[in-house]
């Protein structure tokens, strides 16, 4: 047994590497074998000496011109030189001397990419198929899923790594492989028949299990998805995607309380994710947990300074609250960010209306009619304001300006209606009170939050009782 096998192997490659140096410059050499210079030929090209390592190639090609071997190796050079049909031709005439090698078609495939010619490319692997089995057959399969990748058959590619799983279930690299372009491709349930063949021969193949999981998701089958994750982190207790993955399966049948609990097990297994965090703010903000909500947030924004949504999502935790100021401040943060976002804008209209300051509020909220005319939402802010704020003559303008803007929206007749109620035209707003109720009785609910003492006008309490389900009595 050798004490140092490293060194010695060192110290023969520097020996080797002396002899070719004696015989580039026509010195008194030992004879060097083939695989000598395959030795050399790979030093040099490791090193990314590309120059020495094709000067290496024909030196031994010169001594050894009928090695595939060689030819391969001088090929596979070439192709690192972007001299692709120079790189085919040597290929052309090593398949003569030897047509056993996979490497021959492996870079044979590369050529043909590199110049364009895929079908060529697909023609080749598709008979090389047939000439190789067992780890040779699987390169070859793995070759050919890239070139129909290349050539965005991407069904073909699915159908590759399936051929592969069938040839060696526990194929690492497949596994991995099958779960994207299972979603790529969309064939969940193919996959699932696929991944529970495997499971049954080798249950405790985590992958198999995180692959079956994702295609349940895929379809939108949370709760088996979930039992498939829980599998495999029971059989790898640190798989930190299953663990994500998971939470966003409960996330997705709103169990906030189990996707909170996920999500930070994933935290604890990788590295802080804004994504994660952001996750399990949504969550407790679901539970009305705002203050843990604001927490986790702004662990997100710890990592992510420039992700504008994630200080909105601060101001909204505030505003659930009525800490308008708080709120304010976070606003403010988003819009350097992105000024013209439309839910921003309407959030900061609503922080000032709530703090009275309704001039700057009207602002805010012009800036979304503006921007987006067909915005219903962006004219109920602007239209309340400016009640609030006891412009009643510019609240009727605008709101038959949202009127027309969107449509004819019904919403808007009960604006007017309110405005008129104010103005004293009792007449008119019982009119346009009729009007909206005969179009959208169910909007109703809102006029009352407009200016709840209207129920005790009799005439609006009649035109209300007239109407029962949406559909005149």
């Amino acid at each position: 047994m050798r004490e140092n096998p490293y060194r010695e192997d060192r110290e023969e490659l520097k020996e080797l590497l002396q002899q070719y140096q004696n015989l580039k410059r026509g010195n008194s050499h030992s004879f060097l074998e083939e695989d000598a210079f395959e030795r050399i030929i790979d030093y040099y090209d490791e090193k990314d000496d590309i120059n020495a390592a094709m000067e290496a190639s024909e030196i031994a090609l010169e001594q050894f011109p009928y090695s595939a071997l060689l030819m391969l190796k001088k090929a596979d050079l070439l192709l690192a030189n972007r001299k692709y049909q120079e790189a085919l031709n040597i290929l052309e005439t090593a398949e003569l001397f030897d047509s056993n090698d996979v490497n021959l078609y492996i870079l044979k495939t590369d050529a043909y990419l590199a110049l364009d010619q895929q079908a060529k490319a697909v023609e080749l692997l598709e008979a090389a198929l047939n000439l190789f089995e067992g780890e040779e057959r699987l390169d070859l399969l793995f070759e050919l899923a890239d070139v129909y990748d290349d050539y965005e058959e991407f069904d073909k590619v699915f159908d590759c790594l399936k051929l592969i799983l069938e040839e060696e279930p526990n194929n690492e690299e497949a596994l991995y492989k099958i779960c994207f372009w299972t979603d790529f491709t969309g064939r969940n349930e193919e996959s699932i028949r696929v991944h529970q063949k495997i499971i049954d021969e080798y249950p405790y193949n985590e992958l198999a299990w995180f692959n079956m999981a994702a295609a349940f998701q895929g379809l939108k089958l949370y709760e088996k998805s979930i039992d498939a994750y829980q599998y495999a982190v029971a059989i790898d207790e640190k798989f930190d995607y299953a663990y994500r993955n998971m939470g966003d399966a409960f996330l997705r049948l709103r169990k906030y309380k189990e996707a909170i609990e996920v999500l930070e097990k994933v935290l604890e297994l990788s590295r802080p994710e804004d994504v994660i965090y952001e996750a399990i703010g949504h969550c407790f903000h679901r539970l009305g947990n705002y203050a843990q909500a604001r927490f986790h947030y702004k662990k997100a924004v710890h990592l992510n300074t420039e992700d504008s949504k994630l200080h909105y999502k601060i101001a909204v935790t505030y505003m659930l609250e009525e800490q308008w100021q708080s709120a304010i401040k976070h606003l403010e943060n988003a819009m350097r960010i992105q000024r013209t976002i439309t839910e921003y804008n309407l959030a900061m209209g609503e922080c000032r209306m709530n703090l009275g300051q309704f001039k700057e509020a009207i602002q805010y909220f012009s800036v979304v009619v503006r921007q987006k005319q067909k915005n219903v939402a962006g004219w109920e802010a602007l239209i309340r304001c400016l009640l609030k704020a006891e412009f009643y003559e510019e609240a009727l303008t605008q709101s038959v300006a949202a009127m027309k803007a969107t449509d004819g929206k019904p919403i808007f007749l009960f604006y007017q209606s309110t405005v008129l109620f104010v103005n004293g035209k009792t007449k008119e707003a019982l009119l346009r009170l009729e009007m909206a109720m005969d179009k959208a009785p169910k909007l109703l609910k809102k006029f009352i939050e407009l200016n709840p003492a209207i129920l005790q006008n009799n005439q609006v309490v009649d035109i209300v009782a007239r109407y029962k389900k949406g559909k005149k009595i």
